[in-house]
C-alpha cells in the first residue's frame, strides 16, 4: 500500500501537471454490490452525481493528507483518492478503445505517452479524468480496493474520510513533544503496531515502519511505555529521516507503486530492514542478520542483533 512517501510523490507530479487544467469528462468501470448507496464513485449513482459536478471545473490546488490525495476544484468541491494497496495515479495521453475483444474489455484504456505508462503495473485503469487539453489522471487499481469521492473543500478535514486522523509526522508541528504524547495514547502497545495506527500518527505503513525501527535500534516489539526518553528521541527522528529520505527517492515500488509518469520510485533500493531476511545486516560494526517476525498479522523484518527486545 502506498504509504506517506508514495503519496506526497504523488500530489508532487500532480501539482505539476494537472493545477489548472480543466475537467472535459470522468469515466469509471467501478460497480460493486458491496458499495451500493456509499459516497463513492463505486456506487454508479454516485459516479453519476461526481461526473455532472465535475465537469467544466478547473483544479486549484492539489494536496496531501495522510494517505490520501486531495485534489481541490473550482465550486468549492474535492476529488478525494486514497490509493489504498494496490491503486495509484497516472498522467498522460491515453486512448479509448472500443473493440470488442475480451482483454481489451478488461483494459480499455491504452497508454499513449510516456512511456513509462506503458508499465505492466499501470494497467488495470479503473477511473479517468479527461482534461481539455486532451490529456488524462487515469487510477490504476489491480485490486479495485481505491477509494475515491467528491466533498466539500470547506469541510473535508472533518469528513468522515479524514476526522479523527493523526498528526502529520513530517510537519514542523510535530515535535518530540508531539510525538510522546501521541503514542503515550497506546502505553501497553507495541511500538510498531502504534506506529501503523493512523489515528496515532498519520502516514506511516509496514514498510516506513520497519526501515524506522530498524535506524533507531528497537524491537517491533518493544511497548510504549518500555522505551526510555533516549529511545523514544531516537524512533522519533528515525521517523522524520525515513519519511523524508523515502520523498527524496520517489518512493517505494517494491510492489505495485508508480508515480504519475508511470516511472518506478528507488526507495527499495535504499531499503536496511524491509523485505531484506537472511542478509547482514547494514548497520556499521553489526554482525546482525534480518529476520522476519509477525507482529499484528503483519511481516516485519528487523536485525536480530542490534534490536534486541529485552523483554524476551
Amino acid at each position: 500500500m502506498p504509504e506517506l512517501p508514495e503519496v506526497q510523490t504523488t500530489v508532487n507530479g500532480l501539482r505539476d501537471h494537472i493545477v489548472g487544467l480543466t475537467v472535459k469528462d470522468a469515466w469509471s468501470n467501478y460497480d460493486s454490490p458491496y458499495y451500493k448507496g456509499s459516497e463513492t464513485i463505486k456506487d454508479p449513482l454516485f459516479f453519476k452525481y461526481f461526473r455532472s459536478t465535475v465537469h467544466g471545473k478547473k483544479v486549484i490546488s492539489v494536496e496531501r493528507r495522510a494517505k490520501n490525495i486531495l485534489i481541490n476544484v473550482t465550486g468549492g468541491k474535492t476529488i478525494l483518492v486514497h490509493m489504498k494497496m494496490t491503486g495509484h495515479l497516472l498522467y498522460g495521453l491515453y486512448k479509448f478503445n472500443k473493440s470488442e475483444t475480451a482483454e481489451i474489455k478488461r483494459d480499455p484504456w491504452e497508454p499513449i505517452s510516456p512511456s513509462g505508462l506503458k508499465d505492466p503495473y499501470n494497467r488495470r485503469v479503473r477511473f479517468v479524468i479527461t482534461f481539455t487539453n486532451g490529456k488524462h489522471m487515469a487510477l490504476s487499481d489491480t485490486r479495485r480496493f481505491a477509494k475515491v469521492t467528491l466533498v466539500d473543500t470547506r469541510t473535508v478535514h472533518e469528513s468522515e474520510h479524514l476526522i479523527g486522523v493523526g498528526p502529520e509526522p513530517l510537519d514542523d508541528a510535530f515535535t518530540f513533544f508531539k510525538f510522546n504524547e501521541r503514542i503515550d495514547l497506546r502505553p501497553t502497545g507495541k511500538i510498531k503496531l502504534v506506529l501503523l495506527d493512523q489515528n496515532i500518527i498519520a502516514g506511516i505503513g509496514n514498510i516506513y515502519a520497519d526501515e524506522s525501527l530498524w535506524r533507531a535500534g528497537i524491537h517491533p516489539l518493544r511497548t510504549v511505555n518500555s522505551l526510555t526518553s533516549t529511545e523514544r528521541k531516537l524512533v522519533f527522528r528515525a521517523i522524520k529521516h525515513t519519511l523524508s529520505h523515502g520523498i527524496d527517492f520517489g518512493g517505494d515500488s517494491m510492489s505495485d507503486y508508480r508515480n504519475v509518469m508511470g516511472e518506478r520510485g528507488k526507495f527499495q533500493d535504499e531499503h536496511m530492514a524491509y523485505q531484506r531476511t537472511g542478509e547482514k545486516c547494514g548497520k556499521p560494526r553489526c554482525s546482525g542478520t534480518i529476520i522476519r517476525i509477525v507482529v499484528g498479522g503483519r511481516g516485519t523484518h528487523l536485525c536480530d542483533t542490534h534490536q534486541i527486545n529485552p523483554a524476551s
